[in-house]
């Protein structure tokens, strides 16, 4: 039965019911329902709606209910109650009788819904923050492992200057950090408790909203009853903390996808994460990472999704705004699952280090090393980069690396060019001079690995 039937002398057409209702989608948010009906009967009895006797019957049964529904969630799905808050009241009226009816007094399906809402999010932000947390914590493992690993940089996919393998893990732990601080603003922002507006005006009982803000775990009450019912910033902040977060997810995968290249060789997935093909025996393609890869797209969809839902709504609440939940509810769940994969990936993946280091000391990688040389011998900078350009075009039409011509050779583009070039055209001096911080060299990145560390002590106790 619908909340609101008094109105109406006839039943809603099925199809119209199926098209209206949100059970299958807002079941979700059952637990938060219920735990915010049992705030709002406490505050009943403040306000002489309820006897205390009568909140401790319904607290009791909407405990019951509450461990009902988390043995069994999908339990909910048989009913045909409109919403969340429909089937929650039903049951509630099975269990105590014509009390239940009073529950509702003073509240609105709006604030009640704005505030399931609100206390899902919380819940799921924690959740995502220990998945991200995780994956962290795997790079740093990662990074740690492969400290030696050198292997080339890029830009424009094109080999540029030697790095390590563990300053490529800590490049992605630095986004997840910034993923990280993104939900932890969208959470302070969004920790306001709504509860309490109406449907838009507030409510008509003397309720102290901070209290009952609080009593929610909450930090306070919203400041406008309008406001409170028909605001969704969290939704669409949430959505571009996950579209930003698959972005990054999405990168990591595409990296990992072209280091498996047989073109690259540079990693070796697991089979864990791996599939094959039906039709070519010996291929094993990284599925896991081109599922990321692709995922990325269905969570930014919803964010362009809900802004486009969202913008011309005019206050207060409107049934658009039932579509806040679908992609909201998809997006995380997918950023969760990616955030879990990615993991898994790095659980066993090996690098071919021999490969990354022969890779690393190609391409004229050095080219910078002999140019910075240069200007430490008194050319400048410009003119160095130029003589350089023309070295390397040496170097190609011979076939040779930098490290390979002679000295007579070098000497033909710069009399200042000594034998002692050879030692800073090594892999190991170019990783050495980059010691300012955030750098390659090896005690920059063992800094790096010693600071995140300290920063997921948290999770490792």
């Amino acid at each position: 039965m619908a909340l609101w039937g008094g109105r109406f002398s006839q039943a809603a057409d099925q199809r119209f019911k199926y098209f209206n209702d949100s059970l299958r989608f807002d079941y979700r948010l059952a637990e938060q329902d219920i735990i915010g009906s049992i705030g709002w009967s406490k505050s009943l009895v403040t306000v002489n709606v309820l006897s205390i006797d009568e909140q401790k019957r319904l607290e009791s049964a909407l405990n019951e209910l509450l461990v009902s529904v988390r043995d069994n969630p999908e339990q909910i799905l048989q009913s045909d109650a409109e919403d969340i808050h429909s089937w929650v009241e039903q049951k509630l009226i099975e269990k105590v009788g014509d009390l239940g009816k009073k529950l509702h007094t003073g509240r609105s399906r709006n604030d009640q819904v704005a505030t399931d809402l609100k206390l899902w999010c919380k819940d799921e932000i924690a959740v995502l923050l220990q998945a991200i947390g995780h994956l962290q914590l795997r790079l740093v493992d990662t990074a740690e492992h492969y400290q030696d690993t050198v292997m080339p940089g890029y830009t424009h996919l094109q080999r540029a200057q030697p790095v390590t393998f563990a300053h490529w893990c800590l490049a992605y732990f630095e986004m997840l950090a910034r993923d990280k601080s993104r939900l932890q603003s969208t959470l302070a922002r969004l920790d306001v408790c709504p509860l309490g507006s109406g449907a838009l005006a507030g409510t008509a009982y003397p309720i102290d909203r901070d209290e009952l803000a609080q009593n929610l775990g909450f930090v306070c009450a919203t400041n406008n009853s309008l406001d409170s019912v028909s605001d969704r910033d969290h939704v669409m902040e949430l959505l571009s903390n996950a579209a930003m977060g698959m972005n990054h997810l999405s990168r990591f995968a595409e990296d990992l996808i072209i280091f498996n290249s047989g073109e690259a060789n540079f990693v070796e997935l697991s089979d864990k994460v791996t599939s094959g093909s039906s039709l070519m025996p010996q291929k094993k393609n990284p599925d896991a990472l081109e599922l990321i890869r692709g995922k990325s797209g269905r969570v930014m969809g919803a964010l362009t999704g809900a802004m486009i839902t969202f913008k011309g709504l005019p206050l207060a609440y409107n049934k658009d705004m039932q579509e806040d939940k679908e992609g909201l509810f998809d997006a995380l769940s997918t950023w969760h699952e990616c955030l879990d994969m990615a993991h898994l990936v790095l659980e066993d993946i090996q690098l071919n280090k021999q490969v990354c280091l022969q890779a690393a000391k190609q391409g004229y990688s050095n080219a910078t090393e002999l140019a910075d040389y240069l200007v430490a011998k008194g050319v400048p900078f410009r003119e160095a980069h130029h003589i350089v350009g023309e070295v390397v075009v040496a170097a190609i039409s011979e076939q040779k690396a930098l490290e390979e011509l002679s000295i007579d050779q070098f000497k033909q583009f710069s009399q200042v060019i000594e034998q002692d070039v050879y030692t800073i055209l090594s892999i190991e001096s170019c990783l050495n001079k980059r010691s300012a911080k955030g750098g390659v060299s090896p005690e920059q990145v063992s800094m790096a690995i010693k600071q995140a560390k300290d920063s997921l002590n948290n999770l490792t106790k």
